[in-house]
C-alpha cells in the first residue's frame, strides 16, 4: 500500500543532474573515502551509460518518465487533489530506497520556496535511475513500498488485458482462422522480448526505465527516440479510448443528434464531444491515486465484458455459427496489427520489474500474464467470430443485440472504463511536454491545466477526423507496438550484451527484428490505406 506525499511539496517536480564540476568533486570524495576504508565505494554512481553524456549536455529528457509511469504498476490510497498545491504522482510499488549522505546526482530544474534552506535526502545511487528519479525535500518522507509477487502479476495482467480484446474477433474475420497462429506466435515473441528487457535492466546498476535502456545502449539519441515512441504509443491509445467510448455511446443512443450554429452533429460526433468534456476534469488531477485504483480494475472490466459476450451467445440464443475462410492474405496485415496491439505493454514492464520485491521472479510474472492473456484473447476470438461471422464489427460490443440487458451492461462497461485509464495514460505525455518549458515561472497551475486541456482536445480532433477503431488500432500495433515491443528490445539487448551473446540469441534477436520491420512496414501501409 502506497504512502501519500505531503501536499507541502507543491506541484513542482524537482529533477536534478550532475554538472561536470560536481562530478569531479564526487570522484575526489569517493577516492578519499577509499583511503579511509569507507564502504561508500561499494555504491558507485557510475553506470556504463554515464559516459554517454558529454560535459555540455542539457538535462536528459524525459526526467519524469519513471515516476509518471509508476502509476501503471501499483495503486495508492484514495487521495484526490487538483494540480494546484498538490503532490507529484506517487506509486505504492516502487523499489524501497534508503537515504544516504552523499552528493546530489542532480541540479534543480525548478526553483521552489519549499526547497529553500532545506536539504533533500538522496537515494542509494546503485538503484537510482540516472535521469528519471526525483529527489524529494522532506527528510521525514518514508520509503515507498515494493510490490509483492501477486501484485506484480495483477499489474502485468492489467497492462496486457486491455481494449485490444474487443477487436480480436474482427481480426479473425479479416485474416481468417489460420491467423490465430499469429496470435500465438506474437505472444511467444513478445514474452521473449519482455525477458530481454529484464536482461537489459540487469546489465548495469542505475537502469530502471525503458528510456534508461535506450541511453545505455545508444546514448542520448537512443533515450530520446525511445521516449518519443513510448509517448506516441500512450497518446494514440488515448485516441482509441475516445473512439471506443464514442462508438459505444452512439450505439446506446443511436438517434441522438445536435444542430449547433448551422453545424450538424451525428450521434458519434456528439458522443465524442460529451466523452471529452466528461474526461477533461480527470486530467487536471495531479494525484491520480483514486483513478489508479479504478484503473487497476481493468481486469475486472474485461471479465465482465467477456461474460456478457458468452451470455449472449449461450443463454440469449444468438448461438454459434461456423463460417469464415481459412486465411485471407490481402487482409492479413491488418490482422497482424491488431494482434500485436494486444501484447503492447512493454513500456510498463521495466517499471513492474523495478518495483518487485523479488525481481528474479519477473520471468514467471511474464509467463503467467502472457499465458492468461493469450487464452483470453483466443477464447474471445473464437466465440466472437462464431457468433457474428462476417458481420463482426471492430468492437464486438457493437454486435451485441441492443435490446438485451446483457448488451447494455457490456456497452456501459466499455464506456466507463476509459474514464479512469485516459487520465493515467495521458499524464506521462503531459509531464514530458512540461519538461520543455524554458523557465520555472511557466511551470504553474494554469500552464499545466492548459497543456492537459490542449492534449485532450487534440485527441478529440483526431478521433473525429479518423473515427475508425479497428484501423487506428491496427496502425498503432503495426507501427508503435512493433517498434517498442519487438524491434527495440532486441536491438538494445544486442548492443548491451554483444560480448556475451550466443549464436542462438543473436539469431533469435535478428529474426525478431526482421519480422518486426516487415510487419511494421506492411501493416502500417495497410492500416493507412484502410482509413483513406
Amino acid at each position: 500500500m502506497g504512502m501519500r506525499l505531503d501536499e507541502e511539496f507543491g506541484a513542482d517536480r524537482v529533477m536534478q543532474i550532475e554538472t561536470e564540476d560536481e562530478e569531479n568533486e564526487e570522484h575526489d570524495t569517493v577516492n578519499e573515502d577509499d583511503d579511509t576504508g569507507s564502504d561508500l565505494s561499494n555504491h558507485s554512481v557510475h553506470a556504463p551509460f554515464h559516459s554517454q553524456l558529454g560535459p555540455h549536455d542539457s538535462p536528459t529528457w524525459p526526467q519524469s518518465y519513471r515516476r509518471s509511469m509508476d502509476m501503471f504498476t501499483g495503486v495508492t490510497p484514495p487521495s484526490l487533489s487538483f494540480l494546484k498545491g498538490s503532490a507529484m504522482l506517487s506509486s505504492a510499488c516502487m523499489r524501497s530506497q534508503t537515504p544516504t549522505p552523499q552528493h546530489s546526482l542532480c541540479k534543480p530544474l525548478i526553483s521552489s520556496p519549499s526547497f529553500d534552506r532545506e536539504e533533500a535526502p538522496t537515494l542509494n545511487p546503485s538503484k537510482l535511475s540516472i535521469v528519471s528519479s526525483a529527489i524529494f525535500s522532506a527528510p521525514e518522507l518514508p520509503p515507498l513500498q515494493q510490490c509483492s509477487y501477486t501484485q506484480s502479476v495483477l499489474n502485468a495482467l492489467n497492462a496486457l488485458c486491455g481494449i485490444g480484446i474487443l477487436s480480436i474477433p474482427y481480426a479473425v474475420k479479416e485474416g481468417g482462422w489460420c491467423s490465430l497462429f499469429l496470435l500465438f506466435l506474437f505472444g511467444i515473441i513478445t514474452f521473449y522480448t519482455g525477458t530481454l528487457l529484464k536482461n537489459c535492466l540487469e546489465s548495469s546498476p542505475g537502469i530502471e526505465t525503458y528510456p534508461d535502456i535506450g541511453q545505455a545502449a545508444f546514448g542520448l539519441f537512443g533515450r530520446i527516440f525511445i521516449a518519443i515512441a513510448l509517448y506516441a504509443e500512450l497518446y494514440t491509445s488515448c485516441i482509441e479510448y475516445l473512439i471506443m467510448m464514442s462508438d459505444n455511446l452512439g450505439a446506446l443512443f443511436p438517434n441522438s443528434h445536435m444542430e449547433f450554429a448551422g453545424i450538424h452533429l451525428d450521434s458519434y460526433q456528439m458522443c465524442a464531444i460529451i466523452s471529452t468534456l466528461v474526461i477533461l476534469p480527470t486530467v487536471w488531477l495531479r494525484n491520480l491515486s483514486l483513478l489508479s485504483i479504478i484503473s487497476a480494475g481493468g481486469v475486472i472490466a474485461l471479465i465482465i465484458v467477456v461474460i456478457c459476450l458468452l451470455w449472449v451467445g449461450v443463454v440469449d440464443d444468438v448461438g454459434f455459427h461456423p463460417s469464415g475462410t481459412a486465411i485471407n492474405i490481402a487482409k492479413l496485415p491488418v490482422t497482424i496489427g491488431l494482434y500485436s496491439f494486444c501484447y503492447g505493454s512493454h513500456s510498463v514492464f521495466p517499471n513492474i520489474y523495478s518495483s518487485m520485491k523479488e525481481p528474479s521472479r519477473f520471468p514467471s510474472v511474464l509467463l503467467i500474464s502472457f499465458s492468461t492473456a493469450f487464452f483470453s484473447y483466443f477464447g474471445v476470438a473464437v466465440c466472437g467470430f462464431l457468433m457474428f461471422g462476417e458481420k463482426t464489427n471492430p468492437q464486438f460490443t457493437l454486435n451485441l443485440p441492443a435490446k438485451l440487458v446483457t448488451s447494455k451492461v457490456a456497452a456501459w462497461t466499455v464506456v466507463i472504463t476509459p474514464l479512469s485509464k485516459y487520465a493515467i495514460t495521458i499524464t506521462p505525455v503531459a509531464f514530458g511536454i512540461e519538461e520543455f518549458l524554458p523557465s520555472p515561472q511557466l511551470r504553474t497551475y494554469g500552464v499545466s491545466i492548459l497543456i492537459r486541456t490542449l492534449l485532450v482536445f487534440s485527441t478529440l480532433v483526431i478521433s473525429l477526423a479518423v473515427p475508425y477503431f479497428g484501423s487506428v488500432m491496427s496502425l498503432i500495433g503495426s507501427s508503435l507496438v512493433m517498434l517498442v515491443s519487438l524491434i527495440l528490445p532486441c536491438a538494445c539487448y544486442i548492443k548491451l550484451s554483444k560480448d556475451r551473446l550466443t549464436r542462438f540469441q543473436l539469431a533469435a534477436c535478428s529474426f525478431i527484428i526482421v519480422v518486426g520491420l516487415i510487419s511494421a512496414v506492411v501493416g502500417t501501409y495497410s492500416a493507412l490505406t484502410s482509413m483513406a
